[in-house]
Protein backbone atom coordinates (compact mmCIF):
# COMPACT_ATOMS: atom_id res chain seq x y z
CA UNK A 1 0.00 0.00 0.00
CA UNK A 2 1.09 3.39 -0.78
CA UNK A 3 1.57 6.34 1.47
CA UNK A 4 -1.29 8.90 1.55
CA UNK A 5 -0.36 12.04 -0.02
CA UNK A 6 -2.49 14.45 2.22
CA UNK A 7 -3.31 17.67 0.99
CA UNK A 8 -1.41 20.59 1.76
CA UNK A 9 -2.65 24.15 3.22
CA UNK A 10 -2.83 25.32 -0.65
CA UNK A 11 -3.85 22.09 -2.30
CA UNK A 12 -6.83 22.15 0.43
CA UNK A 13 -7.99 25.55 0.27
CA UNK A 14 -8.48 25.15 -3.41
CA UNK A 15 -9.93 22.02 -3.12
CA UNK A 16 -12.51 23.16 -0.65
CA UNK A 17 -13.13 26.56 -2.77
CA UNK A 18 -13.87 24.12 -5.97
CA UNK A 19 -16.24 22.32 -3.88
CA UNK A 20 -17.94 25.08 -2.46
CA UNK A 21 -18.00 26.87 -5.67
CA UNK A 22 -19.32 23.86 -7.57
CA UNK A 23 -22.12 23.42 -4.62
CA UNK A 24 -23.35 27.08 -4.78
CA UNK A 25 -23.24 27.17 -8.80
CA UNK A 26 -25.31 24.14 -8.44
CA UNK A 27 -27.65 25.18 -6.11
CA UNK A 28 -28.04 28.22 -7.80
CA UNK A 29 -29.27 27.34 -11.12
CA UNK A 30 -31.30 24.69 -9.77
CA UNK A 31 -33.17 27.18 -7.48
CA UNK A 32 -33.74 29.86 -10.22
CA UNK A 33 -34.64 27.63 -13.19
CA UNK A 34 -36.97 25.99 -10.66
CA UNK A 35 -38.40 29.79 -8.96
CA UNK A 36 -38.85 31.27 -12.50
CA UNK A 37 -40.08 27.96 -15.09
CA UNK A 38 -40.76 24.94 -13.18
CA UNK A 39 -37.70 22.84 -14.18
CA UNK A 40 -35.28 21.39 -12.19
CA UNK A 41 -31.12 21.30 -13.75
CA UNK A 42 -31.69 18.16 -14.57
CA UNK A 43 -34.71 18.89 -16.59
CA UNK A 44 -32.90 21.91 -18.46
CA UNK A 45 -30.42 19.40 -19.11
CA UNK A 46 -32.68 17.14 -21.16
CA UNK A 47 -34.39 19.61 -22.89
CA UNK A 48 -31.48 21.88 -24.15
CA UNK A 49 -29.85 18.78 -25.70
CA UNK A 50 -33.41 17.78 -27.16
CA UNK A 51 -33.54 21.23 -28.48
CA UNK A 52 -29.92 21.80 -29.68
CA UNK A 53 -30.08 18.47 -31.78
CA UNK A 54 -31.30 18.14 -35.73
CA UNK A 55 -33.80 16.21 -34.47
CA UNK A 56 -34.90 13.66 -31.90
CA UNK A 57 -32.44 11.44 -30.31
CA UNK A 58 -32.09 8.18 -29.28
CA UNK A 59 -31.67 7.15 -25.54
CA UNK A 60 -28.23 6.53 -25.54
CA UNK A 61 -27.40 9.52 -27.46
CA UNK A 62 -28.99 11.62 -24.75
CA UNK A 63 -27.46 9.57 -21.87
CA UNK A 64 -24.21 9.90 -23.53
CA UNK A 65 -24.49 13.64 -23.65
CA UNK A 66 -25.66 14.08 -20.39
CA UNK A 67 -23.69 11.45 -18.66
CA UNK A 68 -26.34 9.53 -16.90
CA UNK A 69 -26.68 5.84 -16.47
CA UNK A 70 -29.49 3.68 -18.47
CA UNK A 71 -32.06 3.46 -15.28
CA UNK A 72 -31.29 7.41 -14.17
CA UNK A 73 -32.31 8.55 -18.07
CA UNK A 74 -35.62 6.19 -17.93
CA UNK A 75 -36.68 7.34 -15.01
CA UNK A 76 -36.40 10.86 -15.42
CA UNK A 77 -37.46 10.63 -19.18
CA UNK A 78 -40.45 8.80 -17.62
CA UNK A 79 -41.81 11.71 -15.05
CA UNK A 80 -41.02 14.33 -18.07
CA UNK A 81 -43.47 12.78 -20.61
CA UNK A 82 -45.96 12.66 -17.72
CA UNK A 83 -45.18 16.22 -17.50
CA UNK A 84 -46.06 16.71 -21.38
CA UNK A 85 -42.21 17.87 -21.90
CA UNK A 86 -40.80 14.71 -24.04
CA UNK A 87 -42.42 11.92 -25.85
CA UNK A 88 -40.89 8.78 -26.55
CA UNK A 89 -41.84 7.99 -30.00
CA UNK A 90 -40.52 4.94 -32.79
CA UNK A 91 -37.15 4.78 -34.62
CA UNK A 92 -37.68 5.26 -38.49
CA UNK A 93 -34.31 3.65 -38.42
CA UNK A 94 -34.40 0.83 -36.11
CA UNK A 95 -38.47 -0.38 -35.30
CA UNK A 96 -37.77 -1.82 -32.65
CA UNK A 97 -36.13 1.30 -30.53
CA UNK A 98 -37.23 4.60 -29.56
CA UNK A 99 -36.06 8.59 -29.94
CA UNK A 100 -37.20 11.18 -27.62
CA UNK A 101 -38.55 14.48 -29.08
CA UNK A 102 -39.61 17.18 -27.15
CA UNK A 103 -43.05 18.16 -27.18
CA UNK A 104 -44.17 21.81 -27.98
CA UNK A 105 -44.81 22.47 -24.15
CA UNK A 106 -41.13 21.02 -23.63
CA UNK A 107 -40.04 23.33 -26.66
CA UNK A 108 -42.14 26.37 -25.01
CA UNK A 109 -40.14 25.91 -21.28
CA UNK A 110 -36.72 25.48 -22.98
CA UNK A 111 -37.49 28.50 -25.19
CA UNK A 112 -38.38 31.14 -22.00
CA UNK A 113 -36.45 29.38 -20.10
CA UNK A 114 -32.95 29.17 -21.49
CA UNK A 115 -32.82 33.63 -21.90
CA UNK A 116 -32.92 33.38 -17.99
CA UNK A 117 -30.68 30.61 -17.60
CA UNK A 118 -27.66 32.30 -19.64
CA UNK A 119 -28.32 35.69 -18.02
CA UNK A 120 -27.89 33.90 -14.67
CA UNK A 121 -24.30 32.36 -15.62
CA UNK A 122 -22.95 35.71 -17.08
CA UNK A 123 -24.02 37.30 -13.78
CA UNK A 124 -22.30 34.82 -11.57
CA UNK A 125 -20.07 33.01 -13.83
CA UNK A 126 -18.91 34.85 -17.37
CA UNK A 127 -19.16 38.84 -16.37
CA UNK A 128 -17.00 38.55 -12.69
CA UNK A 129 -13.84 36.56 -15.06
CA UNK A 130 -11.16 38.05 -16.97
CA UNK A 131 -10.51 37.46 -20.49
CA UNK A 132 -7.57 35.64 -19.01
CA UNK A 133 -9.44 33.90 -16.09
CA UNK A 134 -12.24 32.43 -18.60
CA UNK A 135 -9.21 30.78 -20.54
CA UNK A 136 -7.66 29.49 -17.82
CA UNK A 137 -11.00 28.29 -15.62
CA UNK A 138 -11.56 26.61 -19.53
CA UNK A 139 -8.07 24.91 -19.39
CA UNK A 140 -8.77 23.76 -15.88
CA UNK A 141 -11.44 22.49 -16.62
CA UNK A 142 -10.55 20.05 -19.81
CA UNK A 143 -7.50 19.03 -17.55
CA UNK A 144 -9.65 17.71 -14.91
CA UNK A 145 -12.17 16.56 -17.38
CA UNK A 146 -9.38 14.31 -19.25
CA UNK A 147 -8.32 12.39 -16.05
CA UNK A 148 -11.68 11.83 -15.28
CA UNK A 149 -11.80 10.43 -18.97
CA UNK A 150 -8.86 8.50 -18.17
CA UNK A 151 -9.98 6.77 -14.74
CA UNK A 152 -13.36 6.02 -16.51
CA UNK A 153 -11.10 3.79 -19.44
CA UNK A 154 -9.07 2.40 -16.78
CA UNK A 155 -12.48 0.98 -15.25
Amino acid sequence: MTEVRWLDEREQRAWRSLVAMQEGLTEFIDRQLRHRCGLSNADYQVLAHLSEAAGPLRPYELGRLLRWEKSRLSQHLTRMEKRHLVRRESCAADQRGSVIALTAEGRKLIEAAAPRHVADIREVVIDPLTPDELEALTAISAKVRERLAAQDRRG
